[in-house]
């Protein structure tokens, strides 16, 4: 079993060499605009989990994800030509799902300040039902 920090290096190793060989580009016209977002690498270094965002609409994100399962055996290979280890991990591609969370969570925070400001749109000229302060207070008299 490999430290935790081999593994970081590794995985952090990987993500360089998958980004410089994707910026060179692949020769597949499905590939879109692709960013590697994260690698994590298992703990015997033999699987690596690589994490990945595509800029653009759902059918160039399906084009990416198939043009990327094609050339796994490919960009395999480069990893194991940089990387030096006795063994090459293999390479999962995974999309990133955090810029579609991210959407709905500003989606939600806009929603939330919108019902914020119509609660306060009807308290300005709301009026207490009863006293202003209910509760007895102990200095004062029955």
């Amino acid at each position: 079993m490999a430290g935790f920090e081999r593994q970081a290096r590794v995985a952090d190793r990987i993500r360089v060499i998958l980004s410089e060989r994707l910026q060179k580009g692949l020769r597949d016209p499905r590939l879109g605009f692709v960013t590697i977002t994260d690698v994590r690498v298992t703990g015997d270094l033999q699987n690596a989990s690589v994490f990945y965002t595509v800029y653009g609409t759902d059918e160039e994100r399906a084009g990416t994800a198939a043009a990327l399962r094609a050339a796994t055996g490919l960009l395999r290979s480069e990893v194991g030509r940089q990387l030096n280890t006795r063994l090459t991990p293999t390479l999962e591609f995974i999309p990133d799902a955090l810029p579609e969370e991210a959407s709905h969570l500003t989606e939600l925070l806009r929603e939330a300040q919108e019902r914020d400001a119509q609660v306060a749109g009807l308290a300005q000229g709301a009026a207490y039902a009863g006293d202003e302060d209910p509760y007895r207070h102990d200095d004062e008299d029955d």
